[in-house]
């Protein structure tokens, strides 16, 4: 039961480091929602629902951990909101990296 509570506050409660990650590894630096909740699903087997990933993401892009741009407006089409990573939101993940390494690293000394 606790292993399982770290797990889920490690992963759904923590996507801004998946999604960073993802977008990082992306060829072009760019990826729109729904292609995100896919690469979440296929890279590391999470399954958030569509309403959290979006949620998650406009939070990302108002603490400037995230751009986005507008792209594929057309007859009838809406158009795609790609995001790709701000210099802060490689610092917030490296930061994140960083602490979760020194922690593991403690609890594996203790």
């Amino acid at each position: 039961m606790a292993y399982e509570r770290l797990k889920r506050y490690l992963t759904l409660e923590n996507l801004w480091m998946y999604i960073i990650t993802l977008l990082i590894q992306s060829s072009n630096g760019e990826m729109y929602a729904y292609e995100i909740k896919k690469a979440l699903r296929s890279e590391f087997g999470l399954r958030p629902a569509t309403v959290t990933v979006y949620s998650v993401l406009y939070r990302m892009e108002r603490e400037g951990l995230l751009k986005s741009r507008s792209a594929g407006s057309g007859l009838g089409r809406l158009s795609k909101r790609y995001y790709s990573v701000t210099d802060k939101g490689r610092d917030e993940l490296k930061n994140a990296v960083d602490f979760l390494e020194e922690i593991g690293s403690k609890l594996k000394s203790g």
